[in-house]
């Protein structure tokens, strides 16, 4: 941000940014086409191969962040400067829209534990992105070479991304699942050297016949499926508790961070700290512990897809708006100050982010397994376009509440 700053106040005046409200702006144009393009996907996701929309929006990707590093080096006038970052956040998340729809879709497909494998990543970005801006704090880089350094970080990553993905066809695993190759029953003939009956009772025989009767039941009712996809109301009818369930996890978590919590100011443990202070309690501890969420939910799934309790305790995180507005945050004029300490705002913070990652994981889990196996891409696309809008909903809600505060 300080980059940012300094190249649209070009050592004129310290209201210069204000002018070009590059905070508001950012924030609108990243969440619009986020939102916009999320929706589309979930329409027009049939209409465009699924390669090209993957590998597509990756390559376009890379180029415009390749683009934002060069402008780093780049002299230029305010005004331009400006429209360009506009646009390349605009197409970045537009990109990055489609990109998140299509491989949510994709890993829909898998097995329900690479759900939460797929949420995990983006905690372990957001860990990573927490650690930079400590080390850039405390080493007291310049703007301009942390904000090279920011940008060459997703191009090399970008980058990497690509190439697996197109390696993943190869993959015996990828096949199975992704190729939706249908199930083919082998018999094995009795080899020469085998002795009959010698080696196989009874029980095992009629165990056997079991398991080739329950193989052949589920054969016959696929069968009796319809062989096209549901619609995507149809598809929406059968997930749509799961879908408002992500909107109210990320509304509520967007809503105070990072644009209300990133005003924290320390009183305790971090005292006279602030450079550490924002970098270690809000985005590292924030993105530690929606990570420890995250992966918790591949092994701990409670409640159940079917539960009436599991919405209950989505919308139950609302607690936490107050707790974490009633921190020490500075400047204020209404509220008071109730958790003072640092601690106070630690153990806050890291149940908020915790029940962040665990419900926005599971949620995200439940909803494929809800379809059928052949609509679970529309699930995934549906659900994408749902966790963008709870996004967008806490963005809007975060400017309401910097007024209460």
């Amino acid at each position: 941000l300080q980059y940012f700053t300094d190249r649209l106040e070009n050592g004129t005046s310290s209201t210069q940014t204000d002018i070009y409200m590059f905070g508001n702006m950012s924030v609108l144009l990243a969440q619009l086409p986020l939102l916009l393009f999320t929706l589309l996907n979930s329409f027009l996701y049939q209409h465009i191969a699924e390669k090209m929309r993957i590998a597509g929006s990756m390559v376009f990707i890379l180029l415009l962040f390749i683009l934002t590093a060069i402008l780093v080096k780049v002299k230029m006038d305010q005004d331009h400067f400006f429209s360009i970052t506009m646009a390349t956040i605009w197409f970045i998340n537009m990109f990055g829209a489609v990109l998140q729809g299509s491989l949510f879709g994709l890993v829909g497909k898998l097995p329900p534990r690479f759900n939460s494998l797929f949420m995990s990543g983006e905690a372990v970005a957001g860990i990573f992105s927490g650690i930079a801006m400590l080390l850039s704090n405390i080493f007291e880089t310049d703007p301009e070479s942390s904000a090279l350094g920011y940008f060459i970080t997703p191009c090399v990553a970008t980058l990497l991304t690509l190439c697996c993905y197109l390696v993943l066809p190869h993959l015996r695993f990828a096949q199975l699942h992704l190729e939706n190759v249908s199930t083919k029953t082998t018999m094995k003939e009795p080899s020469a050297n085998s002795s009959g009956m010698s080696h196989h009772t009874f029980f095992h025989c009629l165990a056997k016949l079991h398991k080739f009767q329950q193989t052949c039941k589920k054969l016959n009712e696929l069968k009796q499926e319809p062989t096209e996809k549901s619609t995507v109301p149809q598809v929406f009818k059968k997930i749509w508790v799961m879908a408002l369930c992500v909107t109210c996890v990320f509304a509520v978590t967007l809503s105070v961070f990072p644009a209300i919590t990133i005003n924290t100011k320390p009183s305790g443990l971090f005292d006279g700290k602030d450079n550490i202070f924002v970098p270690v309690c809000s985005f590292i501890v924030f993105n530690v512990m929606d990570w420890i969420g995250r992966s918790l939910a591949s092994r701990l799934q409670w409640d159940s897809m079917k539960s009436h309790s599991f919405p209950f305790f989505v919308v139950l995180r609302v607690v936490f708006i107050p707790a974490l507005m009633l921190c020490n945050i500075q400047p204020r004029f209404y509220l008071p100050v109730f958790f003072n300490h640092d601690m106070a705002y630690i153990i806050i913070m890291s149940l908020f982010a915790m029940t962040n990652g665990y419900f926005a994981c599971l949620s995200m889990s439940y909803a494929p397994q809800l379809v059928r196996p052949k609509d679970a891409e529309t699930a995934g696309a549906l659900m994408t376009f749902f966790l963008a809008l709870g996004l967008s909903l806490g963005a809007a809600f975060s400017f309401g509440l910097k007024r209460i505060l």
